[in-house]
């Protein structure tokens, strides 16, 4: 079974998969019919029942359509605008992944008698030498897309498989025109698949952005903001305010209903605590030296790994890292097996490396 977004990358999964002689059926999750969703919607910005079902046609598989739109509002859009609205910037996509998607995908498969499931995610899936199973980074390093898959569990990974982890995206565009797929004309999202001509303020009521003060690092007021819920730490533009010098979002002070700016040297962290945590095997042991990754587009660093509790873990990282931001993932990995990861929750503040 292959998930069909109506995207490239899905559809080239499933061919490849066909020229290796499997047996292919398609599968798409609706999620769009929730109850804030515009009416009549048959796309959002990464899948498309239109482009899905003609994906299949191109291919000649037989192609399903399951919709979970009622669990993806209670499981992601819910958390999502909850987290916002205490002061974090959430990433959904890792949430839905790992709480929604592949949950959903390998139940409906051995419901359905299929052996495997397949998307058209950049990573790879490796078999060591002790039988156990990897998640490895794509072989394309600006495609990888190994941070949003920090929540698989290491049972799930013998039923998956990720046929274009092994090819860099040009290669998937040249392979998908050549065999005429529609897909191939189709651009890439950009969006989370919910946003709405890139926005997910209809998700929030009025009274969630009441405007406050904005406020420097002794909280003398410089100017108002208009919600909290529009910044996010490390936001420069937008801010409205007057300054001698470029002035940052530092802090989101929920309780006090105000938006903490000041210079740049504010935003490093030397720790961070994050919970919620994930391993795809054994959890690391106490002061493990591994490279951790904070956003999906930032590079990995390396970092000092301690486990707390059941779920939480801390890292220390010298030199000081940018916008550590409560709400993101920090995702981990030794070499290119993805080893885990966890919700960042706070972080403690250290001074930005030196230039040399």
């Amino acid at each position: 079974m292959v998930c069909l977004s109506g995207g490239v990358d899905s559809a080239v999964a499933a061919h490849l998969l066909k020229q290796q002689g499997y047996d292919v059926v398609g599968l798409t999750f609706w999620l769009w019919s929730f109850s804030r969703a515009p009416q009549g919607q048959r796309m959002s910005p990464c899948c498309s029942l239109d482009a899905a079902a003609q994906a299949a046609r191109d291919l000649g598989i037989p192609h399903d359509v399951v919709d979970r739109s009622d669990a993806f509002e209670q499981v992601v859009l819910a958390e999502f605008a909850r987290r916002h609205r205490r002061g974090e910037t959430p990433n959904p996509c890792g949430r839905c992944n790992r709480s929604l998607r592949f949950d959903a995908a390998l139940e409906y498969a051995r419901d359905k008698g299929f052996d495997y499931v397949a998307t058209g995610h950049h990573v790879r899936i490796r078999r060591e030498s002790d039988g156990r199973f990897a998640l490895c980074r794509g072989r394309d390093p600006h495609k990888d897309q190994s941070y949003f898959l920090y929540g698989l569990r290491p049972e799930q990974l013998p039923r998956l498989l990720f046929p274009v982890g092994e090819l860099e995206k040009r290669e998937v565009f040249a392979l998908a025109r050549r065999e005429r797929l529609s897909a191939a004309e189709r651009p890439e999202s950009q969006d989370l698949c919910f946003a709405v001509a890139g926005s997910t303020s209809y998700l929030f009521d009025a009274a969630d952005f009441p405007p406050g003060d904005v406020v420097d690092r002794d909280g003398r007021v410089l100017g108002m903001h208009d919600g909290l819920l529009r910044y996010t730490i490390g936001q420069r533009r937008g801010l409205g305010i007057a300054s001698d010098q470029p002035m940052y979002v530092l802090d989101l002070d929920v309780r006090h209903n105000q938006l903490v700016v000041g210079p740049e040297d504010g935003l490093y962290a030397s720790s961070l605590n994050a919970d919620e945590a994930n391993y795809l095997d054994d959890p690391p042991a106490e002061r493990t030296e591994l490279a951790a990754k904070i956003r999906y587009r930032s590079p990995t660093f390396p970092a000092t790994f301690s486990p707390q509790a059941k779920d939480a873990f801390t890292l220390d990282f010298d030199p000081p890292q940018r916008a550590v931001t409560p709400g993101q993932l920090a995702v981990l990995y030794d070499g290119e097996r993805l080893v885990g990861g966890g919700t960042i929750r706070s972080r403690r503040a250290g001074p930005p490396s030196q230039p040399l």
